[in-house]
């Protein structure tokens, strides 16, 4: 069975950074995207098996690019976990709304991210 595919959507070098180290040990297959534009560009060709969605991006928002997604048929199934430092402005309620299957607020604990990946989308 091939590896599972995360596509990791996120404009900040180091938050990649973490995220690669965290997943390295795993079977899974880290793809990442740095804006909301190629997230949607990157979605529709590779087919991730979950996204990992900032929701502060340039060019488009992370809400915007959750939406989108959710509206091509290709892509609506694919759970969504949407990431931001911004809980307190309502961005939590803005993504779940968006389409958004999970939500986790910056700063997160490494392992919460790695259980919430795992509940989502099962090692092989």
């Amino acid at each position: 069975m091939s590896a599972k595919t995360i596509l990791y959507v996120e404009d900040n070098e180091l938050n990649r950074k973490l995220v690669r180290q965290l997943l390295k040990p795993t079977t899974y297959r880290l793809i990442e995207a740095h804006d909301g534009e190629s997230a949607l560009t990157v979605s529709r060709a590779e087919r991730p098996d979950l996204i990992l969605m900032d929701m502060q991006l340039p060019k488009i928002s992370g809400i915007e690019a959750t939406r989108r997604l959710r509206a091509e048929a290709t892509t609506a199934a694919i759970p969504i976990i949407a990431v931001t430092s911004f809980a307190l402005s309502g961005d939590d309620l803005k993504a779940i709304e968006a389409g958004a299957t999970a939500y986790l607020a910056k700063p997160y604990s490494p392992y919460a991210l790695l259980g919430m990946i795992r509940k989502l989308l099962p090692e092989a």
